[in-house]
């Protein structure tokens, strides 16, 4: 049963206090290390009157999108990862919803972060994690912002100490190109999806400017370990993303922000376009996610579109979904299993997850008090 209540201001706003436990946690520590350091420009990519033509050019790959693959490819070359990823068997299902379905026999059931060795990058993500140890072979580059108005790639260079993201592949891959995007030196948000996190990976989607790219969100309150930002390219796009949906009216629409809920598709969700304002989009999005998150309420959120579109499932606590397999991404284990995967059995695999219709409207309903008030916010601001 979801447990959508109000709080301050009518919603949930997720305040951090300096003297919060999760504030106290160690942060990433790159001292002394020499990585690429990738420089966002100095103008937000997020604001009004960068977004109209930052992903216009698609015959042009970016910077970061070169420097992403580039380094995951050297990763795969010095065998860092447990399988080739490549190899692995991919359909598609039958029937209306064109669901992915992929084969991997050697996928880890769990999607941890390694703690393998006493040299590496330390991060805590969690306060159950002490001491996480990433080794430094991992890690592919660092992110911060610049102050020069275009981006800029330094080959190697020590870390700075304001570092906004830490760019680690993951060794378990879905697909192509799969890495961790964790925060650093602000470690207090590694369990919370707030603004500043959202906003620094809708940046870095906007920046990889790929069709293909995907960001992806899981929170369960009973496996916080797995609570982590994680991106890859997708071959195939997700079913989801084909689905039609219905508008849902509010003043949020005359700032740029467009609210609509995914129809005819199995598990409840909800889609959130930024259309000339992506900062309203990464304020609305986030702090909806951290009030579902503050009552332990289990979600996926997707993020497409370079950025522009952020999906959101929220779901039941006894059966809950990854982002990607919210979207129609399934992959199996067992060659008996992804034989046997149809249509009529991932629908119903959806279904399972889904809200029922009460305790969708109740998501739906703080949804709007949040964009409703949000937007009357940027209203009186402007």
């Amino acid at each position: 049963m979801v447990t959508v209540k109000q709080c301050e201001d009518d919603y949930c706003l997720m305040k951090h206090s300096a003297t919060s436990e999760l504030s106290k946690c160690p942060s990433l520590d790159l001292q002394g290390t020499r990585v690429p350091i990738f420089m966002f420009g100095s103008q937000s990519s997020l604001d009004s009157c960068a977004y109209g033509g930052i992903f216009n050019t698609l015959e042009k790959q970016s910077l970061l999108d070169l420097l992403l693959l580039a380094q995951w490819e050297d990763r795969a070359w010095k065998g860092l990862f447990n399988y080739d990823v490549t190899t692995c068997e991919m359909k598609v299902t039958n029937g209306l919803k064109k669901f992915v379905t992929q084969l991997n026999e050697e996928r880890s059931v769990l999607n941890y972060l390694p703690v393998l060795k006493e040299k590496g990058v330390r991060h805590q993500l969690y306060p159950i994690i002490h001491n996480c140890k990433i080794p430094m072979e991992e890690f592919l580059f660092a992110v911060t912002t610049g102050e020069k108005a275009l981006p800029k790639l330094i080959q190697s260079a020590s870390v700075p100490e304001d570092v906004n993201l830490s760019i680690i592949i993951n060794a378990n891959p879905v697909d192509y190109g799969h890495v961790f995007l964790l925060p650093s030196g602000y470690c207090g948000l590694s369990r919370i999806l707030d603004s500043r996190l959202l906003e620094m990976v809708t940046r870095f989607a906007l920046e990889i400017n790929n069709c293909s790219f995907r960001i992806f969100y899981d929170f369960s309150a009973s496996n916080s370990n797995q609570q982590c930002v994680q991106a890859c390219y997708l071959a195939i796009p997700l079913p989801v993303e084909s689905m039609p949906v219905a508008t849902l009216s509010g003043n949020w629409g005359e700032r740029g922000l467009h609210i609509s809920e995914v129809t005819d598709y199995p598990i409840k969700a909800l889609s959130f376009k930024g259309y000339g304002n992506l900062k309203l989009l990464v304020e609305v999005v986030s702090e909806i996610c951290s009030c579902l998150q503050k009552l332990n309420n289990p979600y996926s959120l997707l993020i497409t579109d370079f950025g522009t579109n952020m999906m959101l499932f929220p779901q039941n606590t006894c059966c809950s979904l990854s982002a990607l397999e919210c979207g129609g991404h399934f992959v199996f284990k067992t060659k008996h299993e992804f034989d046997q995967a149809s249509e009529e059995a991932l629908l119903k695999r959806l279904a399972d997850a889904s809200l029922g219709n009460e305790d969708f409207l109740s998501v739906k309903q703080l949804c709007f008090r949040i964009a409703d008030q949000l937007s009357c916010s940027k209203m009186e601001h402007a």
